[in-house]
């Protein structure tokens, strides 16, 4: 996936769109826009109290949303990271209310995907849930997208996602989500990879 100028115009002004990551298709958005990240919940009619999972291009990326972590994280990361494996993180500075929705935690993913991370480095962190809306399967297909998301042959379904990237069929599963607790890796959720804890 090599983003054209104007999927990365579209995605610096707040446009929102659904494209494949490195997992799954994603309906995705500018991590650092409210409007865009509120505009993703209600395309997606998500519980505005389930936070979502942010995608970034480096480590340092956690800068900017005001994220420490201690050393044994930090060595953790490098072994698992760029993967398909994403982290829950402590996020307690109020900024950030509207992306942790009280929880003040945040899942962040360093994708496997180089073009990924090169549109990263273009347009900033990436909120990137599932495309499709909640409680339904994820879109395998663009196809699938469009029936969630609305185009002109589902007028009434349309829910303003501005552009599709369409790179087939992706049978993938989501990420692994994980935390670190004592220094230990605990897996909340087992996805598309299996770690030999």
């Amino acid at each position: 996936m090599n983003a054209p100028k104007e999927i990365i115009s579209i995605l610096k002004r707040g446009g929102i769109g659904v494209l494949p990551t490195d997992t799954i298709y994603g309906l995705v958005g500018a991590a650092l826009n409210k409007k865009t990240v509120r505009r993703i919940y209600k395309a997606k009619k998500r519980n505005p109290s389930k936070p979502f999972i942010v995608l970034i291009s480096s480590m340092k990326d956690l800068e900017l949303f005001d994220i420490k972590i201690d050393k044994v994280t930090k060595r953790i990361l490098k072994k698992l990271w760029p993967g398909q494996i994403s982290i829950i993180l402590s996020s307690l500075n109020k900024k950030y209310y509207y992306l942790h929705r009280g929880t003040k935690t945040l899942a962040f993913r360093l994708p496997v995907s180089k073009s990924l991370i090169n549109l990263l480095k273009e347009v900033g962190p990436l909120v990137a849930p599932s495309a499709n809306v909640e409680g339904k399967l994820p879109a395998k297909t663009i196809k699938e997208a469009k029936v969630y998301f609305g185009n002109k042959i589902y007028p009434e379904l349309d829910r303003r996602v501005d552009f599709y990237v369409d790179k087939g069929r992706i049978m993938g599963k989501p990420s692994t989500l994980i935390s670190v607790l004592n220094g230990k890796v605990v897996v909340l959720r087992e996805g598309c990879v299996r770690l030999k804890l």
